[in-house]
């Protein structure tokens, strides 16, 4: 057994949200300093865990693990969680209850970074349970709104949802190798098979990692949560949301041995990213955009977990959680901008040709950077390649825009230039990731009938969507798009089946 100074951490914030939590008055004062050096504190001694891993390699002590992907994790984590909490000094200043809230943040953060550090299937559920019992406090810190407490409601009933899932993932995984130790239960499940409980288990686990991360189609408590304070939105979307993906790349020896929990991720993640972007391009409003944002970038993030490029999705998870930090701290700002705006300049609008084009162009320039970086540096997995057309998908809209008739010659170069840098992005990025993580992770499988099927059915689907969207310019104005906005800013009336179902579930159990 070796130790870590990062195992330290979640003690330190728990020492201090016990200090925090008994300072419910207004303008508590030392709380809200205390919270911060607290944050930082945590920070520190997860850097110099850090500093003991390259030194001394792996610790692991108590069920925590302090290799690469936790420790990168714990990071993330603290980091934004320092943000966080310095960020609500001034926001939470002069508020009822400040104290209870520094405490609830603590003690949520302290939480968050066990789960980052666990190395055992049970450790991990508990820690997941007392994510989601601090959250839910949090979701009602202004108890009075009725908005808040049916996020609250919502949340919780998902949320622990995906722990019951995750309980019967433990017991059936303890009771086939007869160890909760995620290293132990990788190496015999490589060695034994996972046999029909490891496949229920591994299902389990898949269904947990899509209630954490508001898959489709019980997404909606995440795009309700706007009614808690902005930190706890913060700290949610950047931190609490992406659970579901570390879970799945922590477990992704095990994971990876089950091509049913593998083509379920496939499945659900690429329909939640679909979905999720569809309806975030209706939202009026800046933050309910930004949650809708983050219901279509885990989507990506849960499919890059099926495709089995594991590095890639905890690269996708550290650039989305300091992205959505940023923005939803930011968010006033955005909203002025916006408002300052008074007069938006021309808008090109491609025709069929155009977009054809640069779809093509687009494509073409990929190709060749994918050609460029496997001379370079080796050849790629079908599913790295297959992710990268995808994305690029994304930029062939903006390049369809510098394509236009009326286009000028500077727009049709900026555009070109950022599929060029997308596309040398992406594979610079994954490059990276894989040398930093990919050694502890497991590489992707070479592809069978059904994964083949699945990539395949993946990029059609998203290049259907990105080509619709390039073209919508040219059927904007026809009557059916009104009612089809319509519908996408509701989120296809989804949430409110949920509602409903809620409002039974209440009925039932008060009768």
């Amino acid at each position: 057994m070796t130790f870590s100074f990062a195992f330290l951490a979640p003690l330190v914030l728990l020492a201090v949200a016990a200090l925090s939590g008994g300072r419910a008055g207004r303008r508590p004062g030392g709380p809200a300093r205390w919270s911060e050096a607290a944050a930082a504190a945590a920070g520190a001694l997860v850097v110099l865990g850090l500093v003991q891993l390259a030194v001394s390699g792996p610790a692991a002590a108590f069920g925590l693990k302090a290799g690469p992907v936790g420790l990168t994790m714990a990071l993330l984590v603290s980091f934004i969680g320092w943000v966080v909490m310095r960020y609500s000094r001034s926001y939470l200043d002069g508020e009822a209850r400040e104290g209870r809230f520094h405490g609830l943040m603590l003690a949520t953060l302290a939480a968050i970074l066990v789960f980052a550090l666990s190395g055992d299937v049970w450790l991990l559920l508990l820690s997941a349970i007392a994510v989601g019992l601090t959250l839910r406090r949090l979701l009602l810190f202004y108890p009075e709104r009725a908005e808040a407490r049916r996020a609250a409601t919502k949340f919780a009933l998902v949320w622990h949802g995906g722990d019951a899932a995750l309980f019967g993932a433990a017991v059936l995984l303890t009771s086939r190798f007869g160890t909760g130790a995620l290293d132990l239960l990788a190496a015999r499940a490589t060695q034994e098979g996972l046999g029909v409980a490891g496949h229920l288990a591994m299902g389990l686990v898949v269904l947990a990692a899509l209630l954490k991360t508001a898959a489709f189609p019980l997404h909606g408590w995440l795009t309700e949560v706007m009614e808690a304070p902005t930190p706890v939105s913060a700290l949610l979307h950047a931190g609490i949301i992406n659970s579901g993906g570390v879970l799945l790349i922590q477990a992704s020896d095990l994971v990876q041995l089950s091509p049913g929990a593998m083509a379920a991720l496939v499945m659900a993640g690429g329909l939640t990213a679909l979905f999720g972007a569809a309806v975030m391009l209706a939202q009026s409003a800046v933050k309910t955009a930004l949650a809708w944002s983050t219901v279509a970038q885990m989507g990506f993030m849960l499919l890059q977990c099926g495709l089995g490029l594991w590095a890639l999705a905890l690269l996708h998870i550290l650039a989305h959680s300091l992205y959505k930090a940023h923005a939803f701290l930011s968010s006033g700002g955005a909203v002025a901008a916006v408002a300052q705006i008074r007069r938006p300049g021309p808008v090109a609008v491609p025709d069929l040709g155009a977009v054809l084009r640069s779809f093509g162009l687009a494509l073409a320039i990929y190709a060749g950077i994918a050609l460029i970086f496997t001379l370079v540096l080796g050849p790629k997995t079908a599913q790295a390649l297959a992710l990268g057309a995808m994305l690029i998908f994304g930029v062939a809209y903006l390049v369809a825009q510098g394509l236009a008739d009326l286009a000028p010659a500077e727009l049709t170069r900026r555009t070109v230039t950022a599929s060029l840098a997308a596309a040398v992005a992406y594979f610079s990025f994954q490059a990276v990731a894989q040398k930093i993580w990919g050694p502890g992770l497991p590489p992707a499988p070479v592809p069978g009938a059904l994964e083949w099927a699945l990539i395949v059915l993946a990029i059609l689907s998203f290049g259907a969507v990105a080509l619709a969207q390039a073209l919508f310019p040219l059927w904007a104005h026809h009557p059916a798009v009104a009612g089809l906005r319509v519908h996408l800013a509701n989120g296809l009336y989804l949430n409110a089946l949920l509602d409903r179902a809620i409002g039974g579930f209440r009925a039932a159990r008060e009768g």
